[in-house]
């Protein structure tokens, strides 16, 4: 099926400001790109490169006043991720080296701290898909999704402490989950269909039987369809806009999701 979806953010900036954005989604096997927009108000030069987890990145100076970023996509994706039950575990000496990043504590996913915690959880169950099924059914069990109530990123260690969590936050816990268990999983910040409230969504995924699987605690199945924007370890790679130096105001973000039909070109 073909999605269209847009991101439009809207800053009053004090005094020129650098900003790295990532907002340009990637064409992959589990999605294409079939057009795109990218408009910036006003009009500034940009410099596009691709970050080491292969995301699109765009570094700009942003003026002093009311500055605009506006990006809309046609993409062909499933209408469903994929599911496969019994998936095996995949031995670290056989990954690929590629995956190895993501096997690895990081500052928001520390799964060094819980070995013990995954062990228990999976425990019972087949090496590789169902214990990471096990591990969001654990998460779902054990923490209320609450959209919009997590402004301050948090560690999966803060989050196991907490009843309620975002959709960042339940995907932080569940990546430290699987490295403890030597799966690997990395984080994917992106769009996804008929999300309530609409919003930038965070999900996660693990490799597995020689590929990359999604996994999403906040929602019952994986029903809908899903642009990905950006991978990375945690929470810390995959930002949607980075600024540095005197803080910004974000006056509106607003994110539409809806199906389209086949564009004509």
């Amino acid at each position: 099926m073909w999605m269209h979806t847009s991101c439009s953010l809207d800053f009053q900036i004090p005094v020129a400001t650098p900003f790295l954005f990532m907002l340009r989604p990637r064409s992959g096997w589990q999605q294409w790109v079939g057009r795109e927009q990218y408009v910036l108000s006003p009009s500034v030069s940009a410099v596009e490169f691709t970050d080491p987890f292969g995301n699109l990145c765009q570094r700009l100076v942003a003026p002093a006043g009311r500055f605009s970023v506006h990006t809309s996509v046609d993409v062909e994706s499933a209408e469903a991720s994929d599911t496969a039950p019994g998936a095996p575990f995949v031995e670290v000496q056989h990954l690929p080296d590629e995956t190895i990043p993501f096997l690895l504590p990081s500052r928001f996913c520390e799964s060094d701290r819980f070995t013990e915690m995954a062990s228990s959880i999976g425990s019972g169950w087949a090496p590789g898909y169902d214990q990471c099924a096990a591990i969001v059914d654990y998460i779902r069990r054990t923490k209320r999704y609450t959209p919009g109530s997590g402004q301050q990123i948090i560690s999966a260690g803060e989050v196991n402490e907490q009843t309620h969590a975002v959709c960042r936050d339940m995907a932080h816990l569940g990546i430290a989950c699987c490295r403890a268990l030597s799966i690997p999983a990395r984080m994917v910040v992106g769009y996804l269909e008929n999300l309530e409230p609409m919003d930038l969504h965070a999900w996660f995924e693990a490799y597995l039987g020689g590929r990359w699987f999604t996994f999403d605690p906040t929602q019952s199945d994986l029903q809908g369809g899903r642009v990905a924007i950006a991978y990375g370890r945690d929470a810390a790679d995959v930002a949607i806009y980075t600024q540095f130096g005197a803080p910004v105001e974000l006056l509106r973000m607003e994110v539409t999701v809806e199906r389209r039909p086949a564009p004509r070109f």
